[in-house]
């Protein structure tokens, strides 16, 4: 399954911002381990690094990013991504981006914790921890 992270999942994981970290990393390692592809949207990534270069300097941004590069499918943002989102019913400019972007790049859900924000979308949106839940469940019954 192909999941696009919304940005607040993906800062969870870098971040360490307890308690949502802990499902958020159990869901990267997934994609670590090739068992889902994970995307990261276009602007996630700018955003990240603008955020960490607030942080940390501007070095360790680049390697924080090329990690997440390392590990993320990107979908792009492009003319087409950003009209859809602009004509859409969404009421967050930056969820409706991620939203069109992740559908034009052809993934089955979205990982968010701002599921509100995404009430609009055609696409699956499910929580860290509800992926997770399901996803064990899902393992469990195979299994047996």
């Amino acid at each position: 399954m192909n999941i696009l992270f919304d940005t607040n999942v993906v800062l969870d994981v870098l971040l360490d911002r307890k308690p949502f970290s802990a499902p958020a990393s159990v869901i990267f390692s997934w994609v670590e381990a090739g068992e889902f592809i994970g995307f990261l949207g276009a602007t996630t990534v700018t955003t990240i690094f603008y955020l960490a270069t607030k942080v940390v300097d501007k070095k360790q941004a680049e390697e924080e990013i090329s990690k997440l590069l390392s590990i993320f499918a990107i979908a792009p943002v492009n003319r087409a991504v950003l009209e859809a989102a602009i004509n859409s019913k969404f009421t967050d400019f930056e969820d409706a981006v991620l939203y069109e972007s992740a559908r034009n790049a052809g993934v089955q859900a979205i990982v968010t914790r701002d599921a509100v924000g995404f009430k609009y979308a055609k696409i699956s949106v499910y929580s860290p921890e509800e992926l997770v839940k399901m996803t064990q469940t899902i393992k469990i019954i195979g299994k047996k």
